[in-house]
């Protein structure tokens, strides 16, 4: 029988006594555990452990006082084969960067799982899933807990953050993109049809825009509203239930994420060539961070508001809000 790994940190001095236990805590593998006895609550080690490990753990008291307080610290066992892109990311979206390196598409790809996707990019699915375990142990920033979140605050969230990006940011790499196709595109033919993209995407998203908020996040903030008064019934809605819009929506996410995949290819990853201007390295700078954060924004909203908000829904419907 596997002797228990215990740490009795009242034998420590106090300054020795958390770079001791996320010491142990880091070479725990997948599924082991670490047991602490303290002489007082160790919860705000909880928080400390969420806020720079991240959600990659549970706690469990064995003992709550009064002399000895007894915790089971356990490491959650690797992404199981049957979690998916996108869930993972809602877990944990530092771990997205490796997605990224991947070409794994976390956001309008997200229903797939881990080996699904690297299946399908011909990728060794046993090199993703232990980078994303060592994603558990880089501390450099601290992810929104944007799971926590209600689902109004949310909504607003991504149409102040998000939208207004997109709103700011994509006129102007329009512009960018028929200037160079202008200039440059007699040498670098793939630029026009850069161009060409550029212009679908323009149309494309900023209706989609107006759509979600004049439509689709009002709505949401009214089952929210609804769930918060315990009222009986989801609010009616000429569209009748809504996986109806959140289907739409994701087609035309779907269909931009192409669109951006497709420059990404004919740029050869934003590569620039030897005569590229400063509007040319604008351009590929600007479309490459345009990238970044509509695959976050996209995310938001097909993994974690839309699930939530068609879950919240069926339980206003069933009663059980």
């Amino acid at each position: 029988m596997k002797q228990e790994n215990i740490l009795n940190v009242t034998l420590l001095e106090p300054r020795q006594k958390h770079p001791a236990i996320f010491a142990r805590f880091d070479e725990l593998l997948g599924g082991e555990s670490l047991v602490i006895h303290n002489d007082h609550d160790p919860k705000p080690l909880y928080y400390q452990l969420l806020g720079e490990r991240g959600n990659i753990f549970s706690w469990e008291y064995l003992e709550q006082g009064p002399e000895w307080w007894k915790v089971r610290i356990s490491k959650n066992a690797p992404e199981g084969s049957s979690e998916t892109l996108g869930e993972i990311a809602a877990r944990d979206l530092r771990k997205a960067q490796v997605f990224k390196k991947y070409g794994l598409d976390f956001c309008c790809g997200g229903k797939k799982t881990v080996r699904q996707a690297c299946a399908e990019k011909g990728l060794d699915a046993a090199v993703v899933e232990e980078e994303l375990q060592q994603a558990d142990r880089q501390f450099t920033t601290r992810p929104l807990p944007y799971n926590d979140w209600s689902l109004d605050f949310l909504a607003d969230y991504i149409v102040n953050t998000h939208h207004s990006y997109v709103k700011q940011s994509l006129p102007e790499i329009a512009g960018y993109a028929n200037k160079v196709a202008r200039v440059h595109g007699s040498r670098h033919p793939e630029l026009l049809a850069i161009n060409q993209l550029v212009t679908g995407i323009y149309d494309e998203l900023l209706s989609h825009l107006v759509k979600e908020e004049e439509v689709l996040f009002p709505y949401i903030k009214e089952l929210a509203r609804a769930a918060g008064q315990r009222q009986e019934g989801a609010p009616a809605m000429y569209f009748g239930t809504v996986r109806q819009p959140i289907n739409v929506m994701e087609m035309e996410h779907e269909s931009v994420g192409r669109s951006l995949e497709e420059i990404r290819r004919l740029s050869n990853n934003y590569a620039l060539p030897e005569d590229a201007c400063a509007s040319y390295s604008l351009l590929y700078r600007m479309l490459d961070e345009f990238e970044d954060d509509l695959h976050i924004h996209v995310h938001l909203e097909n993994n974690i508001l839309f699930p939530k908000a068609v879950k919240l829904e069926n339980e206003l419907n069933n009663g059980k809000s």
